[in-house]
């Protein structure tokens, strides 16, 4: 057996990511990106905002992404709710 070593254990917890993308995309993407909202900015940002199951749909929404053309200005995991609920997060 190879040395591989997965580092994230046994987890399968998902992640709630945002997304920002240099451009506005037009709204017939939001389908496209099932589940996720997308939102304009003033300054001419898109950002995709959502839960992603793991990091195997992390890299395919990335894949959507790229495919879009737009140029990609950041990816962050947020931690917490953004609405600000208590208790919604799964212990």
């Amino acid at each position: 057996m190879s040395g591989t070593t997965r580092i994230d254990g046994d987890r399968h917890e998902d992640g709630r990511y945002e997304i920002r993308l240099k451009g506005h995309l037009d709204g017939r993407w939001a389908a496209w990106f099932d589940g996720l909202s997308l939102s304009h900015e003033s300054d001419g940002v898109t950002v995709i905002r959502g839960g992603v199951p793991d990091q195997a749909a992390l890299h395919g929404l990335l894949q959507k992404v790229r495919d879009t053309g737009l140029p990609l200005l950041s990816v962050t995991h947020v931690d917490a709710d953004p609405t600000g609920t208590p208790g919604t997060e799964p212990r």
